[in-house]
Protein backbone atom coordinates (compact mmCIF):
# COMPACT_ATOMS: atom_id res chain seq x y z
CA UNK A 1 0.00 0.00 0.00
CA UNK A 2 1.50 3.64 -0.88
CA UNK A 3 2.10 5.27 2.09
CA UNK A 4 2.11 8.70 0.17
CA UNK A 5 -1.33 10.16 1.87
CA UNK A 6 0.09 9.27 5.19
CA UNK A 7 3.81 11.08 4.97
CA UNK A 8 1.75 14.29 2.69
CA UNK A 9 -0.47 14.58 6.10
CA UNK A 10 2.59 14.06 8.62
CA UNK A 11 4.31 17.03 6.72
CA UNK A 12 1.45 19.40 7.25
CA UNK A 13 2.41 19.50 10.69
CA UNK A 14 6.24 19.09 10.31
CA UNK A 15 8.62 18.11 7.29
CA UNK A 16 10.71 15.21 8.10
CA UNK A 17 13.50 14.19 6.03
CA UNK A 18 13.58 11.32 3.27
CA UNK A 19 15.45 9.69 5.83
CA UNK A 20 13.02 10.01 8.63
CA UNK A 21 10.43 8.99 6.42
CA UNK A 22 12.04 5.90 5.31
CA UNK A 23 12.52 4.74 8.95
CA UNK A 24 9.14 5.44 10.17
CA UNK A 25 7.30 3.51 6.67
CA UNK A 26 9.31 0.40 7.66
CA UNK A 27 7.03 0.34 11.03
CA UNK A 28 3.86 0.94 9.05
CA UNK A 29 1.90 -1.90 8.75
CA UNK A 30 -2.04 -1.73 6.61
CA UNK A 31 -4.39 -3.17 8.22
CA UNK A 32 -8.34 -3.37 8.15
CA UNK A 33 -11.38 -3.21 10.42
CA UNK A 34 -14.51 -4.24 10.24
CA UNK A 35 -17.44 -2.25 11.51
CA UNK A 36 -17.94 -2.98 15.08
CA UNK A 37 -14.36 -4.35 15.66
CA UNK A 38 -11.94 -2.65 18.50
CA UNK A 39 -8.21 -1.27 17.73
CA UNK A 40 -7.99 -0.78 21.43
CA UNK A 41 -10.04 -2.43 24.00
CA UNK A 42 -11.10 -1.51 27.84
CA UNK A 43 -8.32 -3.20 29.65
CA UNK A 44 -5.69 -3.87 27.06
CA UNK A 45 -2.06 -2.43 27.12
CA UNK A 46 -2.05 -0.61 24.11
CA UNK A 47 1.02 -0.42 22.11
CA UNK A 48 0.13 0.91 18.38
CA UNK A 49 -0.76 3.91 16.99
CA UNK A 50 -3.65 4.30 13.98
CA UNK A 51 -3.92 6.76 10.92
CA UNK A 52 -7.21 6.28 9.46
CA UNK A 53 -7.05 6.41 5.05
CA UNK A 54 -10.64 5.53 5.00
CA UNK A 55 -13.39 5.27 7.69
CA UNK A 56 -14.30 6.16 11.10
CA UNK A 57 -13.37 5.43 14.51
CA UNK A 58 -14.63 6.48 17.70
CA UNK A 59 -13.16 6.74 21.14
CA UNK A 60 -15.56 5.37 23.94
CA UNK A 61 -16.23 5.09 27.32
CA UNK A 62 -18.22 3.28 29.37
CA UNK A 63 -20.26 4.72 32.67
CA UNK A 64 -20.74 2.79 36.12
CA UNK A 65 -24.46 2.24 35.05
CA UNK A 66 -23.40 1.37 31.22
CA UNK A 67 -23.68 4.20 29.15
CA UNK A 68 -21.53 4.48 26.40
CA UNK A 69 -19.92 7.87 25.90
CA UNK A 70 -18.47 9.32 22.91
CA UNK A 71 -15.27 11.31 23.36
CA UNK A 72 -14.18 11.40 20.09
CA UNK A 73 -14.35 11.21 16.28
CA UNK A 74 -10.96 10.07 14.14
CA UNK A 75 -12.20 10.32 10.88
CA UNK A 76 -9.92 10.20 7.45
CA UNK A 77 -6.31 11.49 8.14
CA UNK A 78 -6.26 11.78 11.93
CA UNK A 79 -4.17 9.11 13.94
CA UNK A 80 -6.17 6.81 16.83
CA UNK A 81 -4.20 5.84 19.84
CA UNK A 82 -5.25 5.83 23.53
CA UNK A 83 -1.77 7.86 24.33
CA UNK A 84 -1.99 8.27 27.98
CA UNK A 85 -2.51 4.61 28.53
CA UNK A 86 0.32 4.09 26.27
CA UNK A 87 2.81 6.61 28.19
CA UNK A 88 1.44 5.72 31.48
CA UNK A 89 1.95 2.34 30.77
CA UNK A 90 -1.55 1.40 32.12
CA UNK A 91 -4.58 -0.65 30.83
CA UNK A 92 -6.62 1.89 28.80
CA UNK A 93 -9.83 3.36 30.58
CA UNK A 94 -11.36 3.89 27.07
CA UNK A 95 -12.12 1.79 24.10
CA UNK A 96 -11.83 3.05 20.26
CA UNK A 97 -14.17 1.11 18.28
CA UNK A 98 -14.57 1.59 14.11
CA UNK A 99 -17.40 2.77 13.45
CA UNK A 100 -17.46 2.45 9.65
CA UNK A 101 -15.61 -0.37 7.95
CA UNK A 102 -12.05 1.37 8.53
CA UNK A 103 -8.45 0.90 6.71
CA UNK A 104 -5.28 2.55 8.37
CA UNK A 105 -1.52 2.21 8.39
CA UNK A 106 -0.92 0.89 12.21
CA UNK A 107 2.45 1.31 13.73
CA UNK A 108 4.16 0.47 17.15
CA UNK A 109 4.31 3.45 19.31
CA UNK A 110 7.31 2.39 21.64
CA UNK A 111 9.15 1.26 17.97
CA UNK A 112 8.22 5.03 17.14
CA UNK A 113 9.81 7.18 19.54
CA UNK A 114 13.43 5.06 19.69
CA UNK A 115 13.27 6.89 16.16
CA UNK A 116 13.68 10.22 17.87
CA UNK A 117 17.32 9.48 18.81
CA UNK A 118 18.07 9.46 15.22
CA UNK A 119 15.41 11.48 13.49
CA UNK A 120 14.76 14.63 15.43
CA UNK A 121 12.17 15.80 13.05
CA UNK A 122 10.18 12.57 13.96
CA UNK A 123 10.30 14.04 17.56
CA UNK A 124 9.36 17.21 16.24
CA UNK A 125 6.56 16.09 14.21
CA UNK A 126 4.99 14.34 17.70
CA UNK A 127 5.40 17.36 19.60
CA UNK A 128 3.53 19.72 17.10
CA UNK A 129 0.74 17.37 16.26
CA UNK A 130 0.12 16.43 20.53
CA UNK A 131 0.33 20.45 21.26
CA UNK A 132 -2.39 21.00 18.36
CA UNK A 133 -4.71 18.28 18.88
CA UNK A 134 -4.19 17.68 22.50
CA UNK A 135 -4.05 21.02 23.96
CA UNK A 136 -4.76 23.74 21.48
CA UNK A 137 -7.47 22.03 20.54
CA UNK A 138 -8.69 19.94 23.67
CA UNK A 139 -8.73 22.63 26.34
CA UNK A 140 -11.21 24.51 24.67
CA UNK A 141 -13.53 21.99 23.52
CA UNK A 142 -13.16 20.72 27.11
CA UNK A 143 -14.70 24.01 28.82
CA UNK A 144 -17.27 24.03 25.81
CA UNK A 145 -18.75 20.81 26.86
CA UNK A 146 -19.28 21.51 30.33
CA UNK A 147 -20.67 25.31 29.60
CA UNK A 148 -22.49 25.66 26.55
CA UNK A 149 -26.07 24.59 25.88
CA UNK A 150 -27.29 21.24 24.37
CA UNK A 151 -28.45 23.09 21.35
CA UNK A 152 -25.13 25.73 20.79
CA UNK A 153 -22.84 22.13 21.39
CA UNK A 154 -24.88 20.73 18.29
CA UNK A 155 -24.72 23.59 16.48
CA UNK A 156 -21.02 23.80 16.47
CA UNK A 157 -20.69 19.77 15.50
CA UNK A 158 -22.63 20.70 12.79
CA UNK A 159 -20.54 23.39 11.89
CA UNK A 160 -17.35 21.89 12.58
CA UNK A 161 -17.86 18.72 11.19
CA UNK A 162 -20.33 19.15 8.29
CA UNK A 163 -19.08 15.82 6.27
CA UNK A 164 -18.73 13.89 9.95
CA UNK A 165 -22.41 14.40 10.98
CA UNK A 166 -24.11 13.08 7.74
CA UNK A 167 -22.08 9.69 8.30
CA UNK A 168 -23.27 9.05 11.94
CA UNK A 169 -26.22 7.86 13.39
CA UNK A 170 -28.18 10.50 16.12
CA UNK A 171 -27.14 8.34 19.11
CA UNK A 172 -23.48 8.69 18.02
CA UNK A 173 -23.88 11.78 18.07
CA UNK A 174 -26.37 12.55 21.28
CA UNK A 175 -23.20 10.28 23.06
CA UNK A 176 -20.38 12.51 22.04
CA UNK A 177 -22.69 15.49 23.05
CA UNK A 178 -23.70 14.02 26.82
CA UNK A 179 -27.28 13.78 25.67
CA UNK A 180 -30.11 11.38 24.88
CA UNK A 181 -30.97 10.78 21.58
CA UNK A 182 -34.51 11.85 21.90
CA UNK A 183 -32.76 15.48 23.47
CA UNK A 184 -31.07 15.73 20.06
CA UNK A 185 -34.61 14.71 18.19
CA UNK A 186 -35.89 17.80 20.01
CA UNK A 187 -32.81 19.81 19.35
CA UNK A 188 -33.02 18.97 15.92
CA UNK A 189 -36.54 19.49 15.23
CA UNK A 190 -36.31 23.19 17.04
CA UNK A 191 -33.35 24.05 14.64
CA UNK A 192 -35.58 22.93 11.51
Amino acid sequence: MNTDIFFQKIRTYHNISELAEKAWAELLQYKKYKKGDNFVAIGQHPTKVAFIINGLFSQNFITEVGDVIIKYFFPEQRMAASLSAMLANKPSIFYIEAIEDTSVFEYDFFEFKKLFDNHPDIAQFYIKYNELHWIIEKEPLEIQMRTDTSAKLYDDFLNKYPRLSKRLKKHHIASYLGITPTQLSRIFFANK
